[in-house]
């Protein structure tokens, strides 16, 4: 009977609605309450907080008057105006990834239905698919690319299954020229490969290239993305020559590029990326290759099934010799990875283990961090200058970090912050003005006894403490 009943829940479509419902409300939840770590997300999160500030919209800048050329604004633009509404705090900067992510699910709902499946399935799977969840609520460009490849992709499949002008033809464009602003000319590398080899097996589609209004479609792609473009070479010459050839190709190829100008060199074995793939798609993935292993004979068979395979390998297979890359990399393919297990859900036998085993995770680390906020222990242990600065703000006191201030300082302080060297702080230090400093633990060692001993210790974590002269 209790199996019967676990069946039946599993196929009632509110237990779908209110699962989603659930995990995007802890989504929500972890988005409002987690500071913002270093240095990815507080980095993103400190450029749109200065432009929000300065309202130059053009040119997204790393630091006052400093450009940042790593990155289009899409993902940027969407956090500042985020914060013009909500004010400067980690949930408005985190928002604009939650409400794409919404965007995404409510897209492909309509693929369980042409099944006879509930609306909210591939939603439920997408949420519990770890990678996906994370980036929920996430500063970064990675959720913004998502949305765009996702919009392109499955505008594409859409105008393949019609045989006049419509909407999708047009929203096809709209997706490229996104996703040119949101993170440059790989939303052309990621979508138009895997489409050009799906074509190759289903040739009478080509049909569906030769109907797409191409004169519209590509002034929509250069009214979007071009001006922007434009704009950003005239105001800071050299933009297109560092974010083209380095951020589009040596980053990639080049693991030892040394002409990052924000990050640092990262070498992966080459291959990484299917390690990422499968640790952070767990265990959905597994669904999938046992899908794509019984169907490897008969894919060339069914146009939806090849569409999400090729769409789903593409990603993976182009990053497989680059040596610099990082799991975010994957995030473009948590979609056809969604839809395939949806694809074959009639035919799963262990649906209940699946299921249990997808939404535990969320729940177990939303458990483990509500112990941490009500235990604290989440201000010690946490990669963020956040709970240093919460007192000091209120000081109306200069507030110093030794050596390169962090990105969340900055964002936490509204940029208030200042970097000293050491020098600079035993100077401070003989007048009797009162100010605060930051100091890693690890610089601490650098300070000489008797400036320590002029310095008092107010609060710490893990990495950091903060000092009074007072």
């Amino acid at each position: 009977m209790e199996s019967y009943s676990s069946k039946q829940l599993l196929k009632n479509p509110l237990f779908y609605t209110l699962s989603t419902l659930f995990l995007l409300i802890i989504r929500t939840f972890i988005n409002g309450t987690l500071p913002l770590m270093d240095k990815t997300e507080a980095r993103y999160a400190e450029i749109a907080r200065i432009m929000c500030e300065t309202n130059n919209w053009i040119i997204p800048q790393i630091d006052y008057n400093l450009p940042f050329w790593a990155k289009p604004p899409l993902s940027i633009w969407l956090s500042a105006l985020s914060m013009n509404a909500f004010g400067v705090n980690e949930f408005a900067a985190r928002l604009p990834a939650l409400v794409l992510s919404i965007l995404i699910i409510a897209m492909i709902g309509k693929y369980a239905k042409r099944q006879g499946l509930p609306f909210f399935l591939p939603a439920f799977i997408l949420l519990c698919v770890p990678e996906f969840l994370l980036h929920a609520g996430v500063v970064s460009t990675d959720m913004t690319l998502t949305f765009c490849v996702v919009l392109t992709m499955l505008s594409f499949w859409e105008s393949s299954r019609m045989h006049q002008r419509n909407v999708w033809n047009y929203l096809f464009f709209v997706g490229i020229g996104l996703g040119l602003l949101a993170k440059g000319p790989i939303i052309l590398i990621l979508t138009i490969p895997p489409l050009l080899l799906w074509l190759f097996f289903f040739k009478e589609q080509i049909r569906t290239i030769k109907s797409m209004p191409w004169l519209i479609g590509i002034l929509i792609v250069a009214m979007l993305s071009f001006p922007w473009y434009y704009l950003a070479e005239k105001a800071t010459p050299g933009f297109l020559d560092y974010f083209i050839v380095g951020e589009h190709f040596k980053r990639f190829f080049d693991s030892s590029w040394n002409g990052d100008k924000y990050g640092f060199p990262k070498s992966q074995p080459i291959g990484m990326v299917w390690v990422f793939l499968i640790l952070f798609t767990l265990p959905w993935i597994l669904l999938v290759i046992r899908k794509i292993w019984n169907e490897r004979l008969n894919l060339k068979s069914y146009k939806w099934l090849l569409f999400l395979v090729v769409w789903l390998l593409w990603t993976p297979i182009f990053f497989t010799p680059s040596k610099s890359l990082i799991h975010p990399y994957i995030m473009p393919v948590m979609v056809p990875l969604a839809l395939l297990v949806v694809y074959g859900w009639k035919s799963i036998k262990w649906k209940q283990i699946y299921v249990t085993v997808g939404i535990i995770l969320p729940i177990a680390l939303t458990i483990i961090f509500s112990i941490s906020l009500l235990n604290k222990s989440i201000t010690y242990y946490s990669k963020t200058d956040k709970y240093l600065l919460e007192n000091a703000t209120n000081e109306k006191v200069p507030v110093y970090h030794l050596f390169k201030e962090s990105y969340s300082s900055r964002f936490y302080s509204k940029g208030s912050i200042k970097q000293i060297t050491l020098n600079q702080l035993s100077s401070i230090t003989q007048n009797k003005n009162p100010f605060l400093v930051i100091i890693s633990h690890r610089d601490s060692i650098s300070l000489k006894e008797v400036l320590r001993s002029k310095l008092k210790k107010l609060e710490s974590n893990k990495y950091k403490s903060i000092y009074s002269n007072r």
